[in-house]
């Protein structure tokens, strides 16, 4: 149990060091081009995805995700304990991956987001959409190809940033960490909530419809 929480508080800190960094990087080398920004962000992201679910996935499940832990335990395949433990440390770690960063890039460590753009019913839908097609991904992935799930999840994310309105958050661990950076991939404090229910409800939606397809 200790390698696994360890694998999911590792593995969201570098998730959030991948988001919230090359969101810095880009928006200080685009000179206020939000496309290119945006494009550098998602393709970092999808990198990230690919290379900590390949090498972590045998030891954790490489949830990385309240969403996905919460979906894999209304599935039976995880008991409630691991599955709150995983959420605490993946909480924990996404918050320690978005202080290092802004230590890397010689930030103050303490931030709080001020981008109020991420909210609206056309964002509410758009984290539905993003968090099901992920739960659908994984489950499916799962289903007829497992060792596919890395590239997968890492190309539909990477795809997600650009047709989804809200960029695809999809975590309710990445949705909090956010918060607490005043960068491209902030997310105002009081905007994080509705995104977080919204997620829950694909999750229920996932658990509804995903046994159907994939038994």
């Amino acid at each position: 149990m200790t390698a696994k929480l360890l694998s999911e508080g590792l593995g969201t800190a570098l998730l959030l060091i991948a988001v919230v960094g090359s969101g810095i990087m880009g928006e200080a080398l685009a000179s206020g081009n939000v496309a290119i920004t945006l494009l550098a962000n998602a393709i970092a992201t999808g990198c990230m995805l690919y290379v900590l679910i390949t090498t972590l996935a045998p030891v954790s499940g490489a949830h990385f995700n309240p969403a996905v832990t919460l979906a894999f335990a209304l599935r039976g395949d995880i008991p409630p304990g691991q599955a709150m433990q995983f959420v605490i440390v993946q909480v924990i770690g996404g918050l320690l991956g978005v202080w290092v960063t802004h230590v890397m890039f010689d930030q103050e460590i303490w931030q709080i987001s001020t981008t109020v753009h991420r909210t609206g019913p056309a964002q509410w839908v758009s984290e539905i959409i993003a968090t099901f097609g992920l739960l659908f991904v994984i489950f499916g992935g799962l289903k007829s190809r497992a060792e596919a799930v890395p590239t997968l999840v890492a190309l539909y994310i990477t795809g997600a940033y650009w047709y989804t309105s809200s960029t695809s958050f999809a975590n309710p661990a990445v949705t909090i960490a956010r918060g607490f950076s005043d960068s491209f991939a902030g997310i105002y404090p009081g905007h994080i909530a509705m995104f977080i229910v919204m997620q829950m409800i694909a999750v229920g939606l996932a658990a509804f419809v995903l046994p159907k397809l994939f038994r």
